[in-house]
C-alpha cells in the first residue's frame, strides 16, 4: 500500500555521490516509480520543489520508542496501555523531525510495528529487537540490589529479559525471532541507565554470544550488542556480532576489527549530552547520572577515530523520556567532527545497510520507498537545517505527513 506523488523541479541529494541532481520524481503506490525530466502529472498529488532541497527520509538506528522515562526500572511497572499512548506521542514527534524509519534497540514489539504498518499509529517505520537479552545483573536487569523477584511477563513493558547460559540465550533469541524481531539485541557490557553493573564490565560469555549470533544468522537476521569499552566491543565482534551500540570507549584494536568484519557502529552522543543536562529531571538516578561523564568525553574522541578509520557509522540517539525532543541534535554534535555529507550518510544509506534495506530506504532511486524530507536551505552547507528540523515537508511512502507553515504549492 502507498500513495501517489509527483515532485516537480526537485534538487535531490544523491547521497552516495554527495551531490544534488535535478529531476522530477514520481511515486506510485508508495515507491519511487520514475526519476526524469518533465514528468507529467497523472492525477497524483503534485509538489513544486523548485528552489528546495530534497533528501531521503531520515533513519535513526537507535531509539527506544517505549522509553517514556529515563527510569527504565520503573518503566516495567507501568501499564502497557499507558506506555502505548506515550509511544504514539513519541513516534509522531519522531516523524515530524523527518525520521521516516527507526530501528528500535529494545522495547518495541510486533504490535507497535504492525500498528504503524497498518496506519493505526502515526510514526516512522519500525525495525524492532523486541526485548534485549541480558545476563543476570546485566544492563537490562532493572532490579536494585535488594530486590530478588523479576517478573519477565511478556506484557510487562521492560526493555529486556534475563537469560543465563547458552541454552537459555538460544531459547530467548529464538523466542524474539518467533515474534518477528528484525534483529537480536544483547547486552555485552555495562551501561549508564542500569542499577548494578559497571561501565567497564563485560557481559555474557563468548559461548552465549555465539549462540545468539548462530540463531539470528539462521533466521537471516543479525545481532547487535550494547558495549562501551574496547574489551567488550572486541570480544563481541570476534563472536560474530554485526553491530555495536555506543562504543564510546573503543580502542585501536576495535577499529581494526570493525573493518575486518565489516561491522557497524551506532554511536549516540546526544543522549549523554542530554543526560548530563536533564537526566535527573526525567528520572535518571544520581548514581547513574554520575556515570555519564565517563562516556561523554570518550565519545567525541571515539567518533573522530571511527570516522577517520572509515568505519560503517550509523546515526543513533538512544534518548529516554522527555529528552527525546533532542533527537535531531545528534546532527550538530556529529558535524563537529564529521563533514555534513557523512553525517547524512549515517542517517540514510549506511543506516539502510545496517537494517538490511539497502536500496529500499535511505536513498532516492527507482524502486526505493517514497520517503523524503524537503528543505528551503541546503543541509550540506548548514547542518542546523536538520539539527533544528527546519523542514518544509516530511513525506512517507508518498504521503505528505507534515508541512511547515510556509510550505505551499501542494495540489
Amino acid at each position: 500500500m502507498g500513495n501517489d506523488l509527483l515532485l516537480k523541479n526537485a534538487s535531490y541529494l544523491n547521497v552516495a555521490e554527495g551531490r544534488y541532481d535535478k529531476a522530477d520524481i514520481r511515486v506510485s503506490g508508495g515507491a519511487i516509480a520514475d526519476i526524469g525530466s518533465d514528468l507529467k502529472a497523472e492525477g497524483e498529488t503534485v509538489i513544486d520543489a523548485v528552489n528546495k532541497f530534497v533528501l531521503p527520509g531520515l533513519i535513526d538506528c537507535h531509539v527506544h520508542v517505549t522509553a517514556a522515562t529515563a527510569d527504565l526500572g520503573q518503566l516495567g511497572e507501568w501499564s502497557p496501555y499507558y506506555v502505548a499512548f506515550h509511544t504514539a506521542k513519541l513516534m509522531g514527534e519522531m516523524l515530524d523531525r523527518g525520521f521516516t524509519t527507526v530501528r528500535d534497540a529494545a522495547g518495541a514489539d510486533f504490535g507497535i510495528h504492525d500498528a504503524q504498518a497498518e496506519g493505526l499509529l502515526r510514526g516512522p517505520k519500525v525495525f524492532f529487537a523486541g526485548k534485549a537479552l541480558s545476563q543476570t545483573g546485566g544492563h537490562a536487569d532493572p532490579r536494585p540490589r535488594g530486590r530478588q523477584a523479576y517478573d519477565a511477563c511478556y506484557c510487562h513493558p521492560h526493555i529486556g529479559r534475563l537469560a543465563d547460559g547458552v541454552d537459555a540465550v538460544r531459547q530467548a533469541a529464538r523466542d524474539e525471532l518467533r515474534k518477528g524481531a528484525h534483529h537480536i539485541k544483547i547486552m555485552a557490557g555495562g551501561g549508564v541507565a542500569s542499577p548494578t553493573d559497571r561501565i567497564d564490565s563485560t557481559q555474557y560469555s563468548l559461548s552465549e554470544i555465539e549462540a545468539a549470533v548462530e540463531e539470528a544468522t539462521a533466521a537471516n537476521r543479525y545481532v547487535t550488542a550494547h558495549a562501551y569499552t574496547g574489551r567488550s566491543i572486541n570480544r563481541a565482534l570476534r563472536a560474530g556480532v554485526r553491530g555495536i551500540e555506543h562504543g564510546n570507549l573503543l580502542d585501536d584494536e576495535s577499529l581494526e576489527l570493525f573493518k575486518e568484519y565489516n561491522a557497524f557502529l551506532t554511536m549516540n552522543l546526544v543522549t549523554y549530552w542530554a543526560l548530563e543536562r536533564e537526566g535527573r529531571k526525567f528520572g535518571l538516578s544520581q548514581e547513574n547520572w554520575e556515570k555519564v561523564a565517563a562516556v561523554l568525553d570518550g565519545g567525541y574522541e571515539a567518533l573522530g577515530k571511527a570516522h577517520e578509520a572509515g568505519i560503517n557509522l550509523t546515526y543513533g540517539t538512544d534518548l529516554l523520556g522527555g529528552m527525546q525532543v533532542h533527537q535531531a541534535e545528534e546532527f550538530a554534535i556529529r558535524a563537529k567532527v564529521m563533514p555534513p555529507i557523512d553525517v547524512i550518510r549515517s542517517a540514510t544509506t549506511t543506516a539502510a545497510s545496517l537494517i538490511q534495506r539497502e536500496g529500499e530506504l535511505g536513498t532516492i532511486a527507482v524502486g526505493a520507498r517514497g520517503d523524503f524530507i524537503i528543505t528551503t536551505d541546503d543541509p550540506l552547507k548548514d547542518i542546523t537545517v536538520l539539527s533544528q528540523s527546519k523542514l518544509d515537508y516530511v513525506i512517507q511512502d508518498g504521503a505528505v505527513v507534515k508541512t511547515a507553515n510556509t510550505a505551499t504549492a501542494v495540489r
